[in-house]
C-alpha cells in the first residue's frame, strides 16, 4: 500500500513539472519552430486533406509568441482550444497539487 501511494505521488510530481515546463520550452523555441517539415497528420498522409486541426502547432506557436496573424493564418481555431487547453492544464495542476499537499 505505502509503495503503490508514493508511486501514485511520484506520478502526479512528474506530471505536474511535465504540465509546466513544455510550455515553457516551447517559449523559448522561436515561432517558426514548426513551420517547416512534412505533415504527420494522418488525414494528409492518407487522403491528401487536411483535417481541421491541421496547422494548430504551427498556430500554438505563433499565437504564444503573440504573431496572431500567422497564427490565424495557420488555424483560427487556435483562438478557441488553446484557451481551453490552457485551462483544462490548469484545472489538472490545482488537481495535482491538492493531491500531493
Amino acid at each position: 500500500m505505502a509503495i503503490t501511494m508514493m508511486n501514485s505521488k511520484i506520478y502526479l510530481a512528474i506530471e505536474s513539472v511535465t504540465l509546466i515546463v513544455i510550455p515553457i520550452i516551447l517559449l523559448f523555441l522561436p515561432a517558426d519552430f514548426f513551420d517547416e517539415g512534412q505533415s504527420v497528420c494522418l488525414s494528409v498522409q492518407l487522403f491528401g486533406k487536411e483535417c481541421h486541426a491541421c496547422g494548430l502547432t504551427r498556430a500554438t506557436m505563433h499565437f504564444m509568441h503573440f504573431d496572431f496573424q500567422e497564427a490565424i493564418f495557420y488555424n483560427p481555431f487556435v483562438f478557441i482550444v488553446l484557451p481551453l487547453i490552457g485551462w483544462f492544464v490548469f484545472l489538472r495542476l490545482k488537481r495535482n497539487i491538492k493531491q500531493l499537499i
